[in-house]
């Protein structure tokens, strides 16, 4: 398993997948062919069906520093070894090739080769939670406990800025007002609802909090302004929204908000090896399931959980998101990603609690959910993972204007 640098990567949004990797990819071929005079960059799949409302042509020219390049949109096309397909080619001035690059954004801002080993290198030794588990059965220890002893203790500089920019997202996305960019006029909330939380009390208080948080890093993403993935910028604004919402009201210190933050991201990274964060390959399970699980695990373990409820929560958070799809209208990252965090924020925390309650005992284990979520996001069509061609996205475009009479009938 990979280190949790890969997991948290800090970055602009909209989009992780359609997004942050086209523009590592972009600055990664530029860097490549320093020569070139010219580009073409083909898209395939969910990448080309979506990425104009996830902005990956202006990513792709950012990344290739303006030169000029031609892009071409394949949406009908789907490679086979992931949906978010790019096809770099560098010309010279005579048109003549330099230099070609098939590559995949699989999500999180990762990128992979075509028939390529990963050549990151492997952090963990246990390939699932069972294993973890089980270990920290044997020495007494945590999940966090392996973040820092597998990773050595400089990954806490790394999480200390990571929470740094998530509590800074949270702090612009509640002052923040006005419509979001894209075409959809979506006003921000995140402010309103701050508002409205702080003028009301216990339950509403506390709930409106959450889903302040969330909403303010949440439509800091849909602005393309810095947040981090967890695991994705889709969902980045689940965890976020429970860690602070947790250090705020139960008055916990940084150092154990960022080994909540260490559980958290064993919890996702153990999804994306087993399973998938990308929304195109598994849809919107894979990314807001994904984080509400890791959401719930860190949740648990702030307000006393052991690592047996941590894992309890975490398979909630996931299992109660079985089967969502990924159906953004406009293939923007706003109806209904924005919500979706804000409910997913609220629902690791009642996870949380559900698994405090508990003594950890549970039939269906966090792997097998896993496994189910996977395999739910192979079973489900195309058009359900990120294409805009189906669900809400269709639905929208097929909805009927609404004629307002202004001559009732007066009985």
């Amino acid at each position: 398993m990979k280190s949790l640098k890969e997991l948290y990567r800090i970055g602009m949004g909209p989009s992780s997948s359609h997004t942050m990797g086209p523009y590592n990819a972009a600055r990664i071929f530029k860097n490549r062919t320093p020569s070139a005079d010219n580009y073409r960059v083909t898209l395939f799949g969910s990448l080309a069906a979506t990425g104009s409302g996830h902005l990956t042509d202006h990513a792709i020219n950012s990344g290739l520093s303006h030169v000029k390049c031609q892009i071409i949109w394949k949406k009908e096309k789907e490679l086979p070894l992931h949906p978010n397909g790019l096809l770099f080619e560098a010309f010279d001035a005579d048109r003549k090739i330099l230099e070609e690059w098939l590559v995949y954004s699989v999500g999180g801002g990762a990128l992979k080769e075509t028939c390529s080993p990963d050549s990151s290198k492997d952090i963990y030794p246990f390939k699932n939670m069972a294993e973890l588990l089980k270990q920290c059965e044997g020495d007494g220890k945590t999940l966090w406990n392996y973040v820092e002893e597998y990773e050595g203790k400089e990954i806490w500089q790394y999480l200390k800025e990571v929470l740094r920019v998530m509590g800074e997202s949270i702090k612009r996305g509640i002052e923040a007002e006005g419509v979001l960019p894209g075409g959809l006029n979506l006003r921000r909330k995140a402010a309103q609802y701050y508002t409205r939380a702080t003028q009301s009390k216990l339950f509403l208080e506390n709930t409106g909090t959450i889903f302040s948080y969330a909403l303010a890093v949440a439509e800091e993403n849909a602005s393309g302004n810095l947040i981090v993935t967890a695991p994705t910028c889709g969902s980045a604004g689940v965890l976020p929204a429970v860690l602070f919402f947790i250090r705020d009201f139960y008055k916990v210190t940084d150092e154990k908000l960022l080994r909540a933050l260490a559980t958290a991201g064993i919890i996702g990274n153990l999804v994306k090896k087993n399973a998938s964060i990308s929304g195109a390959e598994v849809g919107c399970q894979g990314e807001i399931g994904t984080a509400c699980a890791m959401a719930a695990g860190a949740a648990t373990q702030l307000l006393g959980g052991t690592a047996h409820q941590i894992e309890y929560a975490a398979e909630m958070g996931m299992e109660h998101h079985l089967g969502l799809t990924c159906d953004p209208i406009m293939g923007l990252v706003q109806i209904p990603c924005i919500e979706r965090n804000a409910i997913a924020a609220v629902k690791a925390m009642d996870c949380a609690s559900y698994a405090l309650f508990s003594d950890g005992r549970h039939l269906i284990s966090f792997d097998e959910v896993v496994c189910t979520m996977a395999q739910t996001g192979r079973d489900l069509k195309k058009h359900y993972r990120e294409t805009s061609e189906g669900g809400l996205a269709v639905f929208y475009k097929r909805k009927p204007k609404i004629k307002v009479n202004t001559n009732p009938i007066v009985p």
